[in-house]
């Protein structure tokens, strides 16, 4: 998900190329959240704290909140890259850089985990989803219908069928499928299209902020921003440390 955006400033210039510090931000506050996210799991994985995050609803909700803020930003970020580097080439490089990840990602959590291994998780729905957006960008405020309906879907369609492992990434299984990490298409491509469909609304206004908006990008903190330019390598380098320290001192206590 580290999308290297070239975006305008508020009075945009089609000559100067920048980044908007509050995408960046903004990611970067969703990328420290997955992290703290992660290292209470890891806690409770070595036996440190006893909570269940994948019962207790506190802890759903936050991990939902997570996902959802990071989807929406892989659709604007997905406009804003077809903007100012229209490039097919540019487009296909991220797009291995996120497919590569996410078989790394199947492929370590396979050696922790075993047959609970990550085959659909985060990564591997960005992958499929920047497939299936990118097409349907011109679909202006067709796409923010088309991701309401994605979501409502989603919420409410459920059939014992979509539970058989050929089907389950849909999203439609009565039963979520036995893996560490879970982020179906249905409803979760609805909020990709809503962030596309937000992101053609800004880009139909020039790129243009308002006030309080403004002074948000201008003052936004520059830890949050240097974190949200390289979300994919946190993601992939941020659970391996924090495993491999609290390994390391459970051997020691």
């Amino acid at each position: 998900m580290a999308h290297r955006l070239m975006a305008l400033t508020s009075q945009p210039d089609t000559h100067l190329a920048t980044r908007f510090a509050l995408i960046d931000a903004a990611r970067g506050l969703a990328v420290l959240q997955m992290v703290v996210y992660h290292f209470i799991w890891d806690l409770d994985y070595f036996g440190w704290i006893d909570i269940a995050m994948n019962r207790d609803a506190p802890w759903i909700w936050w991990r939902a909140a997570i996902v959802t803020q990071f989807l929406l930003l892989v659709g604007i970020s997905l406009v804003l890259r077809r903007a100012f580097k229209p490039a097919a080439s540019d487009f296909w490089k991220r797009w291995w850089q996120v497919a590569l990840s996410a078989a790394l990602v199947s492929a370590g959590s396979a050696l922790l985990f075993g047959p609970r291994f990550i085959f659909f998780g985060i990564l591997h729905f960005v992958a499929v989803a920047l497939l299936l957006t990118g097409p349907l960008l011109r679909l202006k405020a067709w796409l923010a219908i088309a991701g309401a309906t994605a979501l409502w879907l989603g919420w409410t369609m459920q059939h014992p069928f979509f539970s058989d492992p050929a089907w389950s990434t849909l999203g439609f299984a009565t039963e979520k499928p036995r893996t560490e990490d879970y982020v179906p298409l249905f409803p979760w491509i609805g909020v990709v299209w809503l962030g596309a469909a937000l992101a053609n609304f800004w880009k139909d206004r020039a790129w243009s902020l308002s006030p309080r908006l403004r002074m948000l990008d201008q003052h936004a903190p520059t830890g949050l921003q240097w974190i949200g330019r390289w979300p994919l390598s946190i993601y992939l380098l941020h659970q391996p440390v924090m495993i491999g320290v609290l390994w390391a001192i459970k051997q020691w206590v």
